[in-house]
């Protein structure tokens, strides 16, 4: 399915210290202040996961937000692939996988 000119989908992973310092819940909050659609979750190899769906100056945003994350994270890297937009589904976190 094609997605609407105004909205784009955004795959991320991201790697560093990124785990145990919030950034689930970080990442989810920010979402929703961007108004993003898409999901959070954590990965057994110590990376989180994340899809981010909407208007593309907003993924855009949040994908240069991820990069620094919250206060105690160390990303060292952050890489982001063209998603699966889900639609109008909120923001959520996901269990770890």
């Amino acid at each position: 399915m094609a997605e609407p000119a105004d909205r784009i989908a955004t795959h991320v992973i991201l790697h560093g210290r990124v785990q145990g310092v919030f950034y689930r819940n970080w990442t989810v909050e920010q979402a929703l202040e961007l108004g993003l659609d898409g999901w959070v979750r954590n990965r057994n190899d110590g990376t989180v996961e994340a899809l981010f769906a909407g208007p593309p100056a907003a993924v855009a945003d949040m994908v240069t937000r991820c990069r620094r994350g919250p206060t105690h994270a160390r990303v060292t890297e952050v890489d982001a692939t063209p998603g699966t937009d889900p639609g109008a589904t909120g923001f959520h976190k996901l269990p770890s996988v």
